[in-house]
Parts: C-alpha cells; structure tokens; sequence
C-alpha cells in the first residue's frame, strides 16, 4: 500500500514548522510520516531529507508508489539545480509522487498515467530553475555593482585599521633608546607586554632596540 509522506523544513532552529505543520498535516494518515529539518536549504545534506529519499549510509523510506508533500518547492531548498537533482531521484529513480500545494502545476500525482501531465510539471520545474539561477546571478551583479559604487565614494569595506594607543610614538622612542622596559612602556599604555610586542608588529612591522 502506497505512503504519504510530508517534508517541512525552517532555515534556523530559532523558526518554528507550525503554518506548514497546519497545512501538511491534515493530508496525513499517519502524523509519523511528516519528516521535518531546520537547516539551511542551500544543499540537500540534510538528516530528515535523507531519511526520506536515502542516502550513501540509509535506504530511503519512501517506496516505489508513495507521495511526498511540501508547502513550497523552496522547502525542498535553494539551489535550483539540485532541486531537480533530487526531483528526479523522487519521481524516475524511486518512481514516486510529488505534490507542491502551493503550485498545483507541480502535482505528479495528477498525472501519473500521463506522459503530458509528467512533461508539464518537468517544463514547470526547469523554467523554476532558470529563473531561480538568473535571479540569483542578478542579485551576485546588483552586490557587486553596488560594492564597486561604494569603493568609488570612499567607503571603506573590511575591518578599520587599528589606532595607535595615546602615547605611542613617544613610548616606542624612549623603549628602543633603552630608557624604559617592555614592561615599563606596557604599563604606560595600559597594556599587557603581549600586546605591546603585538603592536610593535602591527604598526612598525616590528621594530628592534636602538644599541647604546
């Protein structure tokens, strides 16, 4: 006998499941088979996701005939590309269904004995992809046309440059001269011997004691 399956995913363990939870759960025979994960969407390697569909260390759960619904095809995840990877691997290798309730284009199980129907939701999901893919290198553009503006006004990217302490110059000349310690010239930037010699790399590339 053929299993529903459900798969709900939030990006961060501080988001909760509970608008997809409300809207899977109904579809469900049994609540055991909702497969959940909170993590990243920007690959597929994750603990749940491959429960469902299997992996190099499990057999997956889902058996030829079952159907997996998600809200979203984005609960799926991010990268287009793998999207229809596993796509694929759900609908050709396993020969299971797919249903995205938000999109009833992508619905296998309405058309699992037409090869038109199949064609459709496969047409849908690559133009997804290609869309998806043109919009993220669009973005990667748009980031970087503004970083280049930024640059070109001045704006300083990265972490600031380190200031010198109050005193510092002075304090250095009289440390190479030999007129004070390390430890004297620490004490009077009210610092630690560690981070004076540190300094002394960082503004001076490193500096020796005058001979006297």
């Amino acid at each position: 006998m053929a299993t529903t399956w459900a798969y709900a995913r939030v990006s961060t363990i501080d988001q909760n499941l509970d608008r997809q939870l409300s809207a899977l759960m109904p579809l469900l025979e049994d609540p055991r088979n909702l497969i959940t994960d909170k993590a990243s969407g920007k690959d597929f390697d994750r603990r749940g996701w491959r429960t469902l569909v299997g992996s190099d260390m499990n057999a997956p759960m889902m058996r030829e005939g079952d159907t997996l619904i998600m809200v979203s095809l984005d609960r799926m995840g991010r990268n287009y590309s793998e999207i229809r990877e596993n796509w694929l691997l759900i609908t050709q290798t396993l020969k299971c269904n797919v249903r995205i309730l938000d999109m009833p284009l992508l619905d296998t199980t309405q058309s699992s004995g037409s090869l038109d129907g199949r064609f459709i939701a496969d047409l849908v999901l690559q133009i997804l992809s290609y869309t998806a893919e043109k919009e993220r290198l669009n973005i990667k553009a748009r980031a970087a046309a503004g970083i280049a503006t930024a640059k070109a006004k001045g704006v300083k990217f990265g972490r600031p440059n380190a200031s010198k302490p109050a005193g510092w110059d002075g304090i250095v000349e009289l440390w190479q001269r030999g007129e004070i310690t390390a430890t004297e010239a620490a004490r009077r930037l009210n610092t630690t011997n560690m981070t004076f010699y540190r300094n002394l790399h960082r503004f001076w590339g490193g500096i020796e004691k005058k001979e006297g």
